[in-house]
């Protein structure tokens, strides 16, 4: 990235009102057949044009062809049925109904690869494109075939492995495995989470991060974040790990929350995606509430490795909303960049 402090969207953006239900998860479409897919269509283009006009440096798709961020790789998938559903607790703390895996899992053709060449054709700004990870694929299904989340996490690496070696062909700059999971199951993240994403990004030339925050800003979540006390240390069981592994980009929530900034001095050397957007709220950030984010994180990563971000996907949000906490991240961001600039010419007594 030719840019400092490139910004980006962590996740997905909010859909057209006439393609999906707004401001809700798991929306249903609101067209069928070759309508249904042309609409993908104009919401994609919608949403890169959304974001070059918010002066995003690192675009996406902005998961507009996607109902969810999990479930809809998944469908694309031999060996789960989701007639056949059951109920169960994701990421420990809510209900869901889930499709259930009655077979050995595998890939029949890509899933998103058509996307992201119809993306890559309409820009020359670096693409970022969001796969669900292995731990949260397992999170987010009842398991009746392998009866265990290691096996079945391995099976979902190397099937994650197969589509993302195809995205990266079709021009994807980075390629981010969004893991929530990781925020909540501490022990399985060390004995097998990271070694099963190492998996996932084996063989790749590009970019890749990992994606680990506390969620959408729906009520499930927020209360969840309510009875995490003044201090959220979840980060602390898996920076050390991650520190170390051969993911690219970490990308983490800080704005609004209560993760002590300090601990991103766990994974010094690493490239941070910071979260200087809260997406639990309506209220749109100043530019200087953005710079602020940035300036703490500058305390421990260095300048060419700090990416601005937001703290996780948008697509509960009103659209209008989303466009402004876009454009803020993009001001607020060019404030810290002309303030590192300005200082590297004092300091090499340009000024």
């Amino acid at each position: 990235m030719n840019t400092l402090l490139p910004t980006s969207s962590a996740g997905s953006l909010p859909k057209p009102v006439w393609l999906a239900q707004p401001e809700a998860l798991w929306s249903p479409w609101k067209l069928e057949g070759q309508a249904l897919i042309d609409g993908k269509h104009d919401a994609l283009r919608i949403s890169l044009h959304e974001q070059l006009q918010a002066g995003i440096d690192i675009v996406s798709d902005g998961e507009q062809t996607r109902q969810h961020f999990v479930t809809t790789f998944i469908e694309h998938l031999n060996g789960v049925d989701f007639e056949t559903r059951k109920t169960v607790k994701i990421r420990d703390r809510y209900d869901a109904s889930v499709p259930t895996v009655v077979g050995p899992v595998s890939r029949q053709k890509p899933v998103f690869v058509e996307d992201a060449k119809r993306l890559r054709a309409q820009t020359s700004k670096p693409i970022k494109w969001a796969l669900p990870g292995p731990m949260t694929m397992v999170d987010t299904l009842f398991d009746n075939h392998y009866k265990s989340r290691e096996k079945l996490a391995w099976e979902f690496a190397t099937i994650l492995n197969q589509e993302a070696k195809e995205l990266e062909a079709a021009g994807v700059d980075i390629i981010q495995f969004d893991e929530p999971a990781f925020n909540v199951f501490f022990d399985d993240v060390n004995a097998w989470g990271i070694a099963c994403l190492e998996r996932a990004i084996e063989g790749l030339q590009c970019e890749t991060a990992v994606h680990i925050c506390y969620g959408y800003g729906i009520k499930a979540n927020t209360d969840w974040k309510q009875s995490l006390g003044s201090e959220w240390r979840q980060y602390e069981e898996t920076f050390p790990k991650l520190q170390k592994s051969n993911i690219d980009i970490i990308s983490l929530e800080c704005h609004n929350s209560h993760v002590p900034i300090e601990l991103l001095e766990l994974i010094r050397g690493k490239k941070v995606m910071v979260g200087a957007i809260d997406v639990a709220n309506n209220t749109i950030e100043t530019p200087e509430e953005v710079a602020n984010t940035l300036r703490q994180a500058l305390k421990y990563v260095d300048a060419d490795k700090l990416y601005p971000c937001t703290n996780c996907g948008m697509a509960p949000l009103a659209r209008d909303t989303a466009r402004d906490k876009l454009r803020a991240l993009s001001a607020g961001a060019a404030i810290v960049r002309k303030e590192l600039l300005t200082e590297h010419l004092k300091a090499n007594k340009v000024l």
